[in-house]
């Protein structure tokens, strides 16, 4: 399935004009994460515990962060203690902790007590635009994917839909990790399939394996995409997405083995990893918050990215019930979203609209493909109406990021703040 040529995009027309294109939804990305303002103004729980470990990590060194693992586990093992988000989520503090390096130098922790305190600490500042930073990077990496599978027409379809997301806008404004950890896991995913249409290009199998290492790095969730990366694997036999060799199968081992690896020396050995771990686990499935907003049913995550992105999602369901035999990458981002889907509904108090950010991507493009096989159904102008319903789109989920994270000031995305930023509850 593809556009039918413009003369805006066709081969005669300088590559400049495309470029120009690129750039500029790019761009209004960028703008719209790093200078819309957000309602909610203060600082998040996780926000507060991603700074601290970024501040341990300056005063102590990275040689010592055994010790500020050791730190938390004794915390944690405290009968009255609440669950906490656990360090050996190093990949995001130590980028935080690098940006702040290069872009405030030695400069001291500003006042917690200050009103501006969260507009002038510079090591908060770091880890928001670090967020802000890999969201961008995720809308650069989805538009350059989607122009090698489909071509540029689709890759700037894509792009503005990104560059429009609410909730891909609202983690790029905090100091979210799941933004970060949806780049990583969008570059697994993209490096496999690469890997997958060209077995034999070296480049690409180290970019797989070090994107899985990274992914390890990052977040725990990374459980979830490597055995979502596993059934892509499995199913290629019937899905024929492309070659599946002895060699990537090795890499799909030893990719998240060698992040696996790391963050056991961070912890300070095996015990202590595997104590973290235990202790997150048990504290998590205790934290009041998460029992009253962690559960519910096998449909939560659809209902509650309904609420934000209704068309999109009612668009990309659309697609799938249409077939997606034609095009072998939209069937590979569904099958990896059914899967992981399955997993991540059933653990147990731990929903949150948050952890659905790695199935931002593939529900839009799945809702980008119905968009051009229905403007196909339109005798004469295809692409104007493909790109008049892109742009539709687009002004829609600028407005529903208007409603709730700026009318309505989300920080977590509950279920509860969702439908009072609707008005469902009142």
């Amino acid at each position: 399935m593809r556009f039918p040529r413009s003369p805006i995009l066709s081969p005669a027309a300088p590559r400049f004009r495309l470029w120009l294109l690129v750039v500029l939804l790019v761009g209004f990305g960028a703008f719209l994460r790093f200078h819309s303002q957000p309602g909610f103004k203060g600082v998040g729980f996780d926000e507060a515990l991603y700074r601290e470990y970024a501040l341990k990590l300056e005063h102590f060194g990275i040689g010592a962060y055994p010790e500020i693992c050791q730190i938390y586990v004794e915390d944690q093992r405290k009968p009255d203690s609440i669950a906490k988000l656990p360090p050996t989520r190093f990949l995001y503090v130590f980028s935080g902790w690098c940006w702040k390096k290069f872009r405030f130098g030695d400069a001291p922790p500003a006042n917690p007590k200050a009103a501006d305190f969260p507009q002038t600490d510079p090591t908060l500042r770091s880890l928001r635009e670090v967020s802000g930073g890999f969201t961008v990077l995720l809308l650069a990496l989805t538009g350059i994917w989607v122009w090698r599978a489909a071509g540029p027409h689709w890759a700037l379809g894509i792009l503005a839909l990104m560059a429009c997301a609410p909730v891909q806008i609202h983690m790029g404004q905090h100091a979210l990790i799941d933004g970060v950890f949806a780049f990583w896991a969008t570059l697994c995913l993209w490096a496999l399939w690469e890997n997958l249409q060209a077995p034999s290009r070296t480049g690409w199998l180290f970019t797989y394996g070090a994107a899985l290492a990274a992914l390890v790095l990052v977040k725990e969730n990374a459980f979830f995409v490597c055995a979502g990366i596993a059934a892509l694997l499995g199913v290629n036999r019937w899905a024929r997405f492309g070659a599946v060799t002895p060699r990537l199968l090795l890499v799909s081992c030893l990719g998240p083995c060698a992040g696996w690896v790391v963050l056991v020396w961070l912890a300070g050995g095996l015990p202590a990893f595997v104590e973290i771990y235990t202790l997150l686990v048990h504290k998590a499935q205790h934290l009041p918050y998460a029992i009253k907003t962690g559960d519910g049913p096998w449909h939560r995550y659809l209902l509650d990215t309904l609420l934000v992105s209704p068309w999109i999602v009612c668009l990309a369901i659309g697609r799938v019930f249409s077939g997606l035999k034609q095009n072998r990458w939209l069937l590979y981002l569904a099958v990896f979203v059914a899967v992981t889907y399955a997993l991540m509904c059933n653990v147990r108090y731990g929903m949150n609209l948050r952890y659905a950010t790695i199935w931002e991507f593939p529900i839009r493009a799945l809702a980008l493909a119905q968009v051009v096989e229905l403007s196909r159904r339109s005798a004469q102008r295809h692409l104007l109406w493909a790109a008049a319903a892109v742009a539709l789109l687009c002004v829609y989920d600028l407005r529903q990021y208007r409603v709730f994270f700026q009318d309505f000031p989300l920080y977590e995305l509950a279920p509860e703040g969702l439908l009072r930023a609707v008005k469902i509850l009142k």
